[in-house]
């Protein structure tokens, strides 16, 4: 999957997450505005103290009224900036959590919407991911790191005006010793991005590996190659042990930069002020405040040090999940749909061309299709046969367009199918995929997702068209058994057969069967054959036939080679014509003769 988002910068990821997610910019300047009246507090009590000073001590003297009317203010003042600072504190609270639903949201519903060729080349883990650690990490920093830039930059911001009002010369000297720290930390944080970004790639990359050895457990255990894959599980994870302690180096070396810079700050504040004496005008009272607005002013830097540390990694949790977001979706709607024709449909293949999209610009796309041409008549059954390459799934997937032609046109009842729109299209065209999968549910529930408005009896009924009511029936629950996850507590051909009887309920005018490869018992066997026979007639049928005795059954069979369709024509044609379909049937029939004997 190409990540298009990788170039951009920092605010560049920002601002595009802002556009998926527009609660972030959502009522942003009013809780700006109650941070900063926040920050007032914390920045009116050297004010305070200053006036305490110069004007509350008078030729020896102590002022108690004056210095306790200072003090009452600065409580009432503490009081209601505090007020305003916990109701930024909410409105960001809010506004994240609002945020992250809305980009959890969008990026669940954009994975769904990326066509099969994306699906492919992603590993699943690493998809999950996205929704999932990164989602997680993005929602940790609005927990503290957001909250800290918001109070501790508010802080900065007032307090650098005040500093300026109070003696331009001091706030330039604290701004200029302060510099320096800038360009060092920005300098670290560059490179933070960089092992930030690793962890994260690593870390999908650890993800995919450990849901790979779980699902396939029990292929492992059959060879006894449990040993390799946690070698290399263990390669993964030391990867990722590396990757994690630089990015941990970088952030400690960030840590004690702000805490020297302080203590420069505040030495050239002193010695400044001291060096230009009262005939400057500033007063033991202004020089202490200062001190103490240099101190509210460089205070946040060393928790910013933390901050950016999350920060970064933060914002290469964004990049990942923004890099999901503007991969384009495939294929994508039609803008000017237009209705398909009642009744059967016709499908055609026009001079198609297809190469899946490469992974670098670098590498040129693998074509797959070659100037394909097939016209399938309206209720005809078409079976796709040749060898593992050929292209003939790539076809099938065509035609249901979960992709579109890199060149040439599919056309569905005359009509091109870019100009369909998707929901017609379901509803007309319908996939029973190779290895269909079934959700942890019961039976009906897997059943109903495909037409919500079902019922049970309706379900029922759709078993019972395809002669499958003995065998729902024979289950421990009937229609209400549970499936178990992916479908495991029940066989592989009992899986196609749910998915057959899905197809049924849905009663589309086109199907596209994905026949299954994998070695079924011979009554189950047998159910799938009479089911699809069922299924299939009176509609459009694209079989993508893995069995050569389903392509027998079928009116045409067509032959491709290395993306090209080699040959074209009946069963009892082909055969007779001696050519590579007829030496590939001839195999077959010597090997499942051969197997039959055994």
């Amino acid at each position: 999957m190409t990540e298009p988002e990788s170039r951009l910068g920092t605010f560049g990821v920002i601002g595009r997450s802002v556009e998926v997610a527009p609660a972030l910019r959502s009522g942003f300047l009013l809780t700006f505005g109650l941070a900063a009246l926040g920050a007032g507090a914390r920045v009116a009590v050297p004010i305070l103290l200053q006036q305490s000073i110069d004007r509350g001590i008078v030729d020896g003297e102590v002022r108690l009224g004056f210095i306790g009317a200072l003090a009452a203010i600065g409580a009432v003042g503490v009081i209601l900036t505090s007020l305003c600072q916990r109701i930024a504190v909410i409105r960001l609270g809010t506004r994240s959590e609002q945020a992250l639903y809305g980009l959890r949201v969008a990026l669940l519903g954009h994975i769904h919407r990326l066509s099969l060729a994306d699906h492919a080349e992603e590993k699943r883990g690493a998809l999950v991911s996205r929704v999932t650690s990164d989602i997680e990490k993005l929602q940790q920093f609005f927990s503290w790191g957001a909250l800290a830039f918001l109070l501790d930059g508010t802080l900065m911001f007032v307090v650098a005006m005040v500093m300026v009002a109070y003696d331009w010369m001091l706030a330039v000297t604290v701004f200029a010793i302060a510099t320096p720290l800038v360009f060092l930390l920005g300098w670290v944080q560059r490179r933070l991005v960089v092992a930030y970004e690793n962890t994260r790639e690593i870390n999908a990359e650890l993800m995919g590996t450990v849901s790979e050895m779980v699902a396939g457990a029990e292929t492992l255990h059959t060879y006894g190659a449990e040993r390799v894959h946690v070698d290399q599980l263990a390669a993964v994870s030391k990867r990722r042990t590396r990757a994690w302690v630089k990015a941990s180096l970088l952030g400690a070396v960030m840590f004690p930069m702000g805490e020297v810079f302080a203590v420069f700050c505040v030495c050239g504040v002193i010695g400044l002020g001291v060096a230009r004496g009262p005939a400057s005008g500033l007063t033991a009272g202004a020089l202490v405040g200062f001190v103490f607005l240099t101190y509210r002013f460089l205070e946040p830097i060393a928790e910013f040090t933390e901050v950016l540390d999350q920060t970064q990694s933060a914002v290469a949790s964004l990049r990942r999940v923004v890099s999901v977001l503007d991969t384009p979706i495939g294929p994508p709607p039609a803008s000017d749909p237009l209705p398909l024709p009642e009744g059967r449909l016709s499908l055609e293949a026009r001079a198609v061309n297809f190469s899946y999209r490469s992974r670098s610009e670098a590498v040129r796309p693998t074509p797959v299709l070659h100037d394909v041409d097939i016209v399938v008549p309206a209720g005809t059954v078409v079976a796709l046969v040749g060898h593992t390459g050929s292209g003939k799934t790539t076809l099938g997937r065509l035609f249901a367009r979960f992709a579109d032609p890199t060149e040439g046109q599919i056309l569905v009842g005359g009509v091109d199918l870019r100009r369909v729109s998707n929901d017609e299209l379901r509803r007309r065209v319908m996939v029973v995929p190779q290895e269909p999968f079934l959700f942890d549910d019961t039976i009906v529930a897997n059943m109903r997702f495909a037409g919500p408005e079902a019922d049970r009896e309706a379900c029922i009924d759709a078993f019972a068209r395809l002669a499958l009511g003995e065998w729902l029936g024979a289950l421990p629950d009937g229609i209400d058994t549970r499936v178990g996850e992916r479908g495991e507590s029940l066989s592989a051909g009992e899986r196609q057969l749910v998915a057959l009887g899905r197809a049924a309920l849905v009663d589309p005018d086109v199907l596209i069967l994905d026949e299954a490869t994998s070695s079924v018992d011979a009554l189950t066997e047998v159910r799938l054959t009479h089911a699809l026979e069922l299924l299939s007639e009176g509609r459009t049928t694209v079989a993508i036939a893995h069995r050569l005795s389903t392509a027998a059954r079928a009116d045409r069979v067509v032959l491709l080679d290395h993306g090209r369709v080699v040959e074209d024509g009946t069963h009892t044609d082909l055969v007779a014509a001696g050519g590579e379909y007829a030496k590939m049937f001839s195999a077959w029939v010597a090997a499942t003769s051969t197997g039959s004997m055994r």
